[in-house]
């Protein structure tokens, strides 16, 4: 329980910290105009992006919340699903990093109907992003390496129960089904 509680104070702190930069951006970057951190490479500049990722869905701020919410609610079901033991520290970490991004760039777009953007690295005319984003993008690579690298696949047979479908339980039913009643022909043959 004071891991959640923790992680909980971890997810508050890491909104806080993306919506505060990202307040930054809005009052000086928009105002000021950009700033070279290294020049032709890094720069800071004040980017509104009313779609989702490169700009994939322009103006569809709404969808792109329920979208988020719905991610979030299974983010959250997993979350909780994840067993105790402490090797599964670092994901259920990840899983607050992403969900701090997620609540980060939802706030955005309900405040808004865009998501403030300002990282932007010139050298490769990388699509401006966020502090939101580099959560989710980071936590992302992150979670790929455990499951390529930590995890074994009896490690992760906990997420084969959690989406384990209707139709699998409701087809060993059939299975069942089927058994007893070849097993009750047999009996009054």
């Amino acid at each position: 329980m004071k891991q959640r509680i923790r992680h909980f104070i971890y997810l508050i702190i890491l909104i806080i910290l993306d919506q505060g930069t990202k307040f930054w951006a809005k009052t000086t970057l928009k105002e000021d105009g950009p700033i070279s951190i290294i020049p032709d490479v890094l720069k800071l500049q004040y980017h509104e992006n009313s779609g989702a990722v490169w700009g994939i869905l322009q103006g569809k701020a709404s969808f792109l919340s329920i979208v988020t919410i719905f991610i979030l609610t299974l983010l959250l079901y997993v979350y909780f699903k994840i067993p105790k033991e402490k090797k599964f520290d670092p994901l259920k970490l990840i899983f607050v990093f992403i969900g701090a991004g997620a609540i980060g760039n939802m706030i955005d777009r309900i405040s808004y109907n865009f998501v403030v953007d300002f990282i932007y690295f010139e050298l490769i005319n990388f699509p401006i992003f966020n502090v939101a984003d580099c959560y989710v993008t980071i936590s992302s690579v992150f979670i790929i390496i455990l499951f390529l690298f930590y995890y074994k696949d009896q490690d992760l047979a906990f997420l084969d129960q959690l989406f384990q479908s209707k139709k699998n339980v409701q087809s060993g039913q059939i299975k069942q089904d089927n058994q007893e009643l070849e097993e009750n022909n047999g009996k009054t043959k």
